[in-house]
């Protein structure tokens, strides 16, 4: 219960944004809900004066219509069964004439739904603009006056239509605007109400917060089962029915559920659902409103899977699965990661002082943790903790930093804000690893099971699983197999994989004598030497690049072919190619007698030929500079090290 003990946490700490809107970048907005609310989306929106007279009703647009409504636990989980929620609701439960207009309702919702609002308006905690929408509802009239007002439509006969169908008979001109908006027919339309009160500064009851505060109370009321909650440790009313609609407005799923009290009851092992845990109402309520902020605000969510992490002060903290270019996205000196400049030192304090920002909060070698959280549903019904972990913060920061820092490589893939590609130098996305091992078309279930699998590599620092480097080396090793910026990303993003465990680097490493990198370097000089000669103008694969696959499996023989069909090019230079022949006698020459064998290339390869193709096409001027920066670095590095 720890995860529903953090999450309350959370929602205590947050108590102030209750109940306040914010919004996404898609227009959609979200809020910390309060206790014994939930979220719905509504069409049509009904406005009343005191008396309880109607005054004026629109259809809501689709990116306003996110409504915060009063629920107790039965309304909160009801599926087919007819049980209403206490103030906004269905036409079927808030209208008195639905059955003239739609036909016979399955039990008796209208009328359920006035006994349950005639009980909080009779109640001590009565409130007065609930006791106008009670007046109004009463007189059973709401479909009758939304037809007259134009917001629904009915046929010659006095039914709602169930569909529009343009030009047809009586259904000329334009759609109306609720058929915009709703999925179903318009018998299934969700009602809210908004109460004008003279000196009121606050119309809408969804945003009232003395209303929902006036809720909570009058529902604690009727609270009465107490048990020793396992979450809190206090003697407090308990939760039989837990919240769904965590990930989203129509999802079903619980992450608590407990309903198995006939047939094989509890699998033999308890007498009560209580028998194995008890949650308060309290303790559940806002244990599973701050997982819905949450993962409104920042979760991830790919194919009904959703990777959360966030701070128990500050909210806000790298996502493990972002790529390093996400972390200095925003800043505008990121370019200068692109000048050439290849050495680990520079990028490694780049790194550093981005995640640094996450640190300082004021209150130096202050106490707060980090919670990651992954949530799926294996069945409509049911959702589980796939992963789960509380760190430090400033481990969750340090073991962040060491990932970036090893399992980085050149990427020139990535966009900036200008919509401009960017070269950045860091680790890649758990996303964009996916796509190089598997492929651009890789499905949505394949994806999120590597980025899950990746997150121990990341946090707990294991080793990154065999199976993924393979097959990313594989890829990589097949460029005639896709486009050229398709092989650049998964060969920039392989190399970033093998040199996690290798620890090369970018920069060209001249003393080693490791056979397949000295072969990957071979590689590189007969592409560039023949690119060269190419020119400009003529696109076509060189002979390193079309033969890449069969290199990396028989590199003795292939390199003969090679080497045989370069003669027309270095005749082509002439003198020119004297560089890049001298070249590769001075790399071949690193190769003892027994390592030009057939015997398969390791992922080093890539290492080799990327680095040597990378210096080749480096101008000397860069590399000047990148050497003298490098000295001033490696004293800033020490200095950062140190503290």
């Amino acid at each position: 219960m720890s995860w529903l003990a953090n999450l309350s946490k959370t929602y205590d700490d947050h108590a102030d944004v209750v109940g306040q809107f914010e919004m996404k970048k898609s227009g959609k907005e979200y809020a910390l809900i309060p206790i014994s609310h939930t979220t719905q989306t509504a069409h049509i929106e009904v406005h009343l004066n005191e008396k309880g007279d109607i005054v004026n009703a629109k259809v809501v647009e689709k990116n306003d219509g996110s409504t915060i409504i009063p629920c107790t636990e039965a309304s909160a989980s009801r599926t087919s069964a007819p049980v209403p929620y206490p103030l906004f609701d269905k036409l079927a439960y808030v209208a008195g004439d639905y059955t003239q207009f739609c036909g016979e309702a399955k039990g008796t919702p209208y009328q359920d739904y006035l006994i349950q609002l005639k009980a909080w308006c009779e109640s001590p905690f009565s409130h007065p603009k609930v006791q106008s929408v009670l007046n109004y509802v009463s007189k059973g009239t709401l479909i009758a006056d939304l037809v007259d007002r134009g917001i629904l439509h009915a046929d010659h006969q006095g039914k709602l239509l169930e569909k529009w169908t343009a030009g047809s008979g009586e259904q000329e001109g334009e759609k109306p605007k609720i058929f915009n908006v709703i999925a179903a027919d318009q018998s299934g339309a969700f009602v809210r109400f908004a109460v004008n009160i003279p000196g009121e500064p606050e119309s809408r009851l969804w945003r009232d917060a003395s209303v929902q505060q006036s809720f909570i109370q009058f529902y604690e009321m009727s609270l009465q089962d107490k048990d020793i909650c396992f979450v809190t440790g206090n003697y407090l009313p308990v939760a039989d029915k837990h919240a769904s609609r965590i990930r989203h407005s129509g999802d079903k799923s619980k992450l608590i559920s407990a309903n198995d009290s006939s047939g094989f009851t509890y699998r033999g092992r308890f007498r009560t659902s209580r028998d194995a845990a008890v949650v308060s109402y309290e303790a559940s309520q806002k244990g599973h409103n701050a997982l819905k902020w949450l993962i409104d605000r920042q979760g991830t969510t790919i194919d009904g899977k959703v990777f959360l992490v966030w701070g128990s002060t500050s909210l806000d903290m790298p996502e493990p699965q972002e790529d390093s270019f996400s972390l200095w996205e925003d800043e505008d000196d990121h370019e200068a990661l692109a000048g050439g400049d290849t050495t680990h030192k520079d990028f490694a304090l780049q790194i550093r002082k981005a995640i640094g920002g996450y640190r300082y909060d004021g209150e130096y070698n202050s106490k707060h943790e980090v919670t990651l959280m992954t949530l799926d549903a294996a069945t409509p019904g049911r959702m589980s903790i796939m992963y789960y972990r509380g760190l430090d913060q400033n481990e969750y920061l340090d073991r962040i930093t060491a990932w970036h820092e090893s399992c980085y490589w050149i990427h020139r893939y990535r966009k900036n804000k200008n919509d401009k590609p960017v070269l950045f130098i860091g680790a890649p996305a758990t996303k964009d690893i996916a796509f190089a091992a598997y492929g651009p078309r890789a499905s949505d279930k394949v994806v999120k099971g590597l980025m899950e699998r990746m997150l121990p590599c990341i946090i707990d620092q294991r080793p990154i699983p065999l199976d993924i480097v393979r097959s990313s080396i594989q890829r990589a090793s097949n460029p005639v197999g896709m486009d050229n910026w398709e092989w650049e990303k998964t060969l920039s993003i392989t190399c970033a994989l093998v040199n996690k465990k290798e620890g090369y680097g970018v920069s060209l490493n001249t003393e080693t004598t490791d056979r397949s990198y000295v072969f990957g370097r071979m590689l590189a000089i007969a592409d560039v030497l023949e690119r060269s000669a190419l020119g400009k103008e003529e696109k076509r694969a060189t002979n390193a690049i079309r033969y890449m696959n069969a290199f990396a499996q028989r590199p003795g023989r292939t390199w003969s072919i090679i080497q045989s069909n370069l003669q027309p090019y270095q005749a082509r230079m002439g003198t020119g190619a004297r560089y890049y022949n001298s070249l590769l006698d001075e790399v071949g020459d690193k190769l003892q007698l027994e390592d030009f064998t057939d015997k398969p290339l390791t992922g080093l390869y890539l290492l080799g030929f990327y680095s040597q193709r990378n210096d080749l096409y480096t101008s000397k001027k860069d590399k000047e500079a990148a050497a003298v920066l490098d000295k001033d670095d490696e004293n800033q590095l020490n200095e950062q090290g140190d503290n």
